[in-house]
């Protein structure tokens, strides 16, 4: 008990509201809210600046510095001899930055999402609300609600950690 109470009090700067809000075998929704302590121009900027915060654990380069997202509309990641299109940008604006694709191994199926970053002024101006969503359709051997949406929500919700935490201190851990 006192492990998971010490492992709840570590964590719980990093806390966001987080859920599968959807699912069925065609498909699944992710949303992640978390407040970050920063004004809405700087947490969009870092939203932008992914390779700074993405864990190098979910790369296939293994190295987080290689992602961008560029002015062309491209969330990649270099590779040797190569890159990565992890996903395509269809919306940029100030407080809002959406894609289209698959992320990691979701690019061996047939389903691709949307996923969405908001940012919305919380009641404190220095204060933002950052909110991600991400929306997963198409066809995946198993089902994607059975295999995928946990995973993925795990993953993007470390993402999501990772951001609130570069934001404030300009080190994501």
């Amino acid at each position: 008990m006192r492990f998971l109470l010490a492992v709840m009090l570590t964590t719980a700067p990093f806390a966001a509201q987080a859920e599968v809000t959807d699912q069925s075998a065609a498909g699944f929704q992710i949303r992640h809210v978390v407040n970050i302590d920063a004004p809405q121009a700087k947490a969009r900027a870092a939203v932008q600046d992914i390779g700074r915060w993405w864990s190098d654990d979910h790369t296939y380069s293994g190295k987080a510095g290689n992602l961008s997202i560029d002015a062309a509309g491209c969330f990649c990641e270099t590779l040797p001899g190569g890159f990565v299109r992890h996903m395509s940008v269809v919306y940029s604006d100030p407080v809002a930055l959406k894609m289209f694709g698959g992320l990691g191994p979701l690019q061996t199926t047939g389903a691709a999402g949307h996923l969405s970053f908001e940012l919305t002024k919380a009641p404190d101006p220095a204060k933002t609300v950052l909110t991600l969503t991400y929306d997963v359709g198409g066809y995946a051997k198993g089902g994607l609600a059975q295999t995928w949406a946990k995973p993925v929500d795990f993953v993007l919700g470390a993402q999501v950690a990772r951001l609130k935490v570069y934001v404030e201190t300009g080190k994501p851990d």
